[in-house]
């Protein structure tokens, strides 16, 4: 069978376009497929904000999956406010009734059924439609692609931090199970939301915990301001016609590192209680003895501990791997000199190919690999598909 739509990618974006190709532009869901690897939708989410011990998201309630901005305040119970499920400023919703609304989302649209759990290993597109090979050898085709690939299976590794020994981890590495059993020494490195967050869990279970940032913490409500959301700074990105210049302007606009005010309130008060040290410098070596590591700073300090996990965040460079450099490479896609693709309004990279997410940014701008990005991509592709 040809499908119309097929998304690959069963992260937030992928699933919240999903859901928005069937709610809004009026695709049957029997013509429309996500291919994902996971045993379940959202599976790298979820593993990867348990790890972490995330609460509240960043973001507010606004930026969620389903076709309303508003649908998660709708969905939560009266009470919420004051069981402490939605955490000022912002309406910020709770992890947990954020996970249960998406679940909502997902059964609403019935997108369980519609995931092919399996891995998108090539794609190839011609002017009938797209082919996408499978991993379990299957080959699936259809009318339009969306790749809605994040960077999560990309973790960024130190070139001091080893592979091969079993105590460091990266918190994101697939598969994670890096987490102390019993009561450890246990450094966590990274200056960012995910560090802290993981070093405030690890306090909280007891552990003692040393964090390892390389500058000090540095304090931002979001990971990038507000106004790229809308055109106070996205009308000059949108007429910047220079795609070097719009990466220049994604990385300035990135607060990269940041914590937001109550995670860094949270951090001071585990520092002024002694149950977390923090030390500002960047790790040089790491000396793996018997009884031990020890990471040694350019500060001349030393960090010793039984335990390392890095939460130093992913790789910079495009995702998707030789999926996408033979995809390019087959089509003639446009690439900035940055590597990423450059797209139309309609985030089209081909006339069957959409993007969302990192894929999407020098057409979204900062923003785009978050919620609030895939909440714009969803509106792009409601326009495409209403148009195609």
């Amino acid at each position: 069978m040809c499908l119309d739509w097929l998304v690959i990618g069963g992260g937030i974006h992928g699933v919240h376009i999903a859901a928005r190709l069937i709610g809004e532009a009026g695709v049957a869901p029997q013509r429309l497929r996500i291919v994902d690897p996971g045993d379940k939708l959202l599976a790298r989410w979820n593993a990867c904000t348990v790890t972490v011990g995330m609460t509240h998201l960043r973001s507010p309630s606004v930026h969620n999956i389903d076709l309303s901005p508003f649908s998660l305040q709708r969905f939560a119970d009266p009470g919420s406010r004051t069981a402490g499920l939605f955490s000022p400023p912002y309406d910020r919703p709770a992890l947990s009734l954020f996970n249960t609304h998406c679940a909502r989302v997902m059964e609403t649209f019935g997108l369980a059924d519609l995931h092919i759990r399996d891995r998108a290993e090539s794609c190839s597109v011609d002017r009938d439609g797209v082919a996408v090979q499978l991993s379990g050898g299957q080959e699936i085709t259809g009318r339009k692609l969306v790749l809605a690939i994040g960077a999560s299976e990309q973790p960024e590794w130190p070139d001091w931090a080893p592979r091969s020994d079993l105590r460091v981890h990266h918190l994101f590495e697939p598969g994670f199970d890096g987490w102390p059993s019993s009561t450890e020494t246990v450094v966590v490195v990274g200056g960012g939301i995910s560090a802290a967050q993981a070093a405030l869990r690890l306090t909280e279970e007891g552990h003692q915990v040393q964090l390892v940032s390389r500058h000090a913490l540095r304090e931002h409500q979001f990971d990038s301001d507000p106004g790229w959301l809308g055109p106070k700074f996205m009308a000059g990105f949108d007429r910047e016609g220079d795609y070097n210049r719009r990466r220049k302007l994604i990385t300035e606009a990135r607060h990269i590192g940041s914590v937001p005010p109550e995670v860094r309130d949270a951090l001071s008060q585990a520092i002024a209680r002694d149950q977390l040290l923090l030390h500002e410098g960047e790790v040089e070596e790491l000396v793996a003895r018997r009884e031990g590591l020890v990471l040694r700073l350019t500060t001349q300090g030393e960090v010793e501990a039984e335990r390392a996990l890095l939460a130093t965040g992913f790789a910079s460079h495009r995702p998707g791997g030789s999926m996408i450099d033979e995809l390019i490479a087959s089509a003639s896609l446009p690439r900035a000199r940055c590597g990423y693709p450059v797209v139309d309004s309609a985030l089209r990279w081909h006339p069957r190919v959409h993007v969302s997410g990192p894929l999407a940014e020098l057409e979204l701008g900062p923003a785009s690999r978050n919620i609030a990005g895939a909440r714009r991509a969803g509106d792009r592709l409601v326009v495409a598909a209403g148009a195609s």
